[in-house]
Formats: C-alpha cells, structure tokens, sequence
C-alpha cells in the first residue's frame, strides 16, 4: 500500500510543478518590413494592410499636374487607387530611379479611416513579431526630414523606425491632394 500512496504522491507533485501560472498576454505586434532607399528599411502595423500586390508599370495611369511621388491611379477591387511612391514621398530616391528597367512594382495596400492608398515600395520583405510598447524616440538626423514626422517610433537597440499610418493621411501633401479630388 505505501507503494501506491508514494506513487500518488510522486504523480500529484509532478501535477503540481506542471501547473504553471498564465503567461502574461503578448503585447508584441505584427509589423510587415520593407526597404526604403538603398540601405534602410521601415517596419508596418500589418492590421493596416488590405492587400499586398504587383501591379505591372504599363496598369498605372499617370495623372498631369501632381506632385511627382504620386505616380498615379489604378484599378483596385474596381476602385480607383492611389499610388504613392514611398520612397520619394519621404526624401529618397524614387522608385523609378532605383528600379529604371522593372516592369512590376510592389503595393502596400493600407486602408486608413476607410480610405484606401497603395504605397509603391521596392519590394516587401518580411513579417515580424514586435512590441511598440518599447519604441523610442527617433535620434536627430537618423531620416531624411520627410520621413520623420511619418515615424511612431523606433525599435530598442536599432535603428528600425515603425511607421504611424495616420500621419500619412494627416501629412499637408496628401490633405492638399485630397481637397483638390473634391
């Protein structure tokens, strides 16, 4: 009998160690990163992404008179989408300097207060898992300042900076865009 009570015993033990406490919930975030420019790249809350898509060069209907980092409109879902070239909405280089021969570009679809904009991008790189409870402020002189007001924060221990989608709608270049549209 005692050798049945101890294995009792040893079973309710080992129970007990496996019973651990809940983890704290993760606060970590999934961001989508893409390149900007020739050496950095940006990371995106992918809960703001609709779609990720290749539109070929000769789809994109250029629209006369707009700023030249608007490289024009296409169809989308059978709506009318605005491409921006990041790049050169932000201080680089644009897209068609660093890619003058490729036929298909990327899109980042973001949907934004139920609006819709297709960022130009060099191409999309990978999904990540990050916290933005961690981000820091960005250091002077780490962007071009176009690019820095567009910036929530940047990730500790490097110089990844995780972009504030809003800020883009809210950017006087696009306000300006927009009131021209109405």
């Amino acid at each position: 009998m005692t050798q049945s009570s101890d294995s009792q015993l040893i079973a309710t033990n080992s129970l007990e160690a496996l019973i651990l406490e809940p983890l704290p919930p993760d606060t970590r975030v999934r961001l989508l990163r893409f390149p900007l420019g020739i050496q950095d790249s940006v990371l995106l809350p992918l809960e703001q992404i609709a779609e990720i898509l290749q539109i070929n060069v000769t789809e994109i209907l250029p629209i006369p008179e707009i700023p030249d980092c608007i490289l024009g409109i296409c169809n989308w879902r059978g709506e009318m989408l605005w491409l921006l070239d990041f790049n050169n909405f932000v201080g680089y280089p644009s897209l068609l300097q660093l890619q003058p021969t490729s036929t298909a570009i990327a899109i980042i679809v973001v949907q934004i207060n139920h609006q819709s904009i297709g960022l130009a991008v060099q191409q999309v790189n990978d999904i990540e898992l990050h916290d933005l409870q961690q981000l820091q402020a960005v250091p002077f002189g780490l962007f071009p300042p176009d690019l820095l007001p567009l910036i929530q924060g940047i990730l500790p221990g490097c110089s990844d900076a995780v972009l504030d989608l809003q800020a883009i709608i809210h950017c006087p270049l696009w306000k300006k865009h927009q009131e021209r549209e109405t």
